[in-house]
């Protein structure tokens, strides 16, 4: 995985951090309906960019922190995924992500100017209102899988060109 100064060569730095809730026949995610900026509409993992001086584990926990009003100690964060994604008809959108699992959370999730929080079962996750590539990685890191994954957005910036993942072992 590259160092964030390299990650800046591959597009904008930004942290997924990734909830789960339950037992293993009930589990469920922690998805946000975000309410402005990029993404707007849609389900999302809560996230964001990462701030100068600060660590990818510290804006991860940041970011659940400002998005979704829950708490988590950035030490017990574990980077699960890389994921670069490629917006070929606009360059300035590409971002290379780390997505964080959080083993748990303090707070009572809260609605934000951001995200709309909400939990939703792992097997039924709101697809339709959801990045078109979301399932393609999300899937296998809610069943405990990690991978490094590259995402190139078709020219409308939404339906995915392609999509080539590389499990972790």
């Amino acid at each position: 995985m590259p160092e964030s100064a390299e990650a800046g060569q591959l597009g904008t730095a930004v942290v997924l951090c990734l909830l789960q809730r339950g037992p293993a026949d009930r589990r469920e995610v922690l998805l946000g309906h975000k309410l402005r900026g990029f993404g707007h509409g849609k389900f999302v993992l809560p996230g964001g960019k990462i701030e100068p001086g600060e660590g990818p584990a510290e804006a991860a926990a940041r970011e659940l922190a400002e998005e979704t009003g829950l708490h988590v100690d950035p030490s017990s964060l574990r980077g699960i995924a890389t994921i670069r994604f490629i917006f070929p008809a606009s360059p300035a959108s590409d971002m290379y992500c780390t997505v964080f699992r959080a083993p748990v959370a303090t707070g009572t999730a809260r609605r934000t100017a951001e995200l709309s929080p909400s939990w939703h079962p792992v097997d039924r996750l709101p697809l339709a209102q959801m990045w078109e590539d979301s399932p393609r990685w999300l899937t296998p890191l809610l069943h405990g899988r990690e991978l490094d994954a590259e995402v190139v957005l078709a020219e409308d910036n939404l339906s995915v060109a392609s999509y080539r993942a590389i499990p972790r072992r």
